[in-house]
This record gives C-alpha cells, sequence and structure tokens, in this order.
C-alpha cells in the first residue's frame, strides 16, 4: 500500500514539471490504459495542464518566501534599503559641498 502511495506522489510530481507536449502525451496513455472517451481525456488534459500551473505557481511562491526569510535571517540588506542608504549618502554629501551660513555674532550689550 505503502508503495503505490509513493509512486502516485512521485508520479504527480512528475506531472507537476511536465511541459504541455509531455502532458498530452501522458494524457494520451491514461486515457488508452483506462479506456476513456476523447472527451474525457481532453478532460483529463485540463485537468492535469491546470494541476501542473498551479502546482509550478505555488512552488514558486514558496521558494521566493523561502528565499526572502533566509536573506533576513543572514541580515542581508533589501534594495530598498540599500537605496534609501545611496539617498542619505547623497544628501550627506551634497550638504558638504554647501557651504555653512555665517553665523552672524551676537552682540551682548552691558547694562
Amino acid at each position: 500500500m505503502f508503495e503505490e502511495l509513493k509512486k502516485s506522489i512521485e508520479k504527480g510530481l512528475d506531472y507537476a514539471f511536465m511541459t504541455t507536449d509531455k502532458l498530452t502525451k501522458a494524457a494520451k496513455e491514461m486515457a488508452k490504459e483506462n479506456n476513456l472517451t476523447k472527451e474525457e481525456a481532453k478532460k483529463l488534459l485540463d485537468l492535469l495542464v491546470k494541476k501542473s500551473e498551479e502546482t509550478k505557481k505555488n512552488l514558486e511562491v514558496n521558494f521566493q518566501e523561502l528565499v526572502q526569510t533566509t536573506l533576513h535571517k543572514m541580515n542581508v540588506p533589501t534594495k530598498e534599503e540599500i537605496k534609501k542608504l545611496e539617498d542619505r549618502i547623497k544628501k550627506l554629501e551634497g550638504a558638504k559641498k554647501k557651504p555653512a551660513a555665517k553665523a552672524k555674532p551676537k552682540i551682548v550689550k552691558k547694562a
């Protein structure tokens, strides 16, 4: 029982990463093996393509989240953080180049 379940899972993962052409071939083979009508075979292909696209999208989202989490844990700055620092540096460098406003001396009146 476990081996059959394992094979089903592995086959499902294989289908998730197949191209449309390979999915079409696989659907035709499964339709032939299971004596499906053309309509049933078409539904099967549509289901395989849909599930394949969903799986790829979910894996991409999960992978991106994993990368973001890993980078955060490694304390790697984001593009936005680097951009903010660059802007701040430019602002500070610009302030250095401007001549400082001359302060007027205070006149102190003695009483």
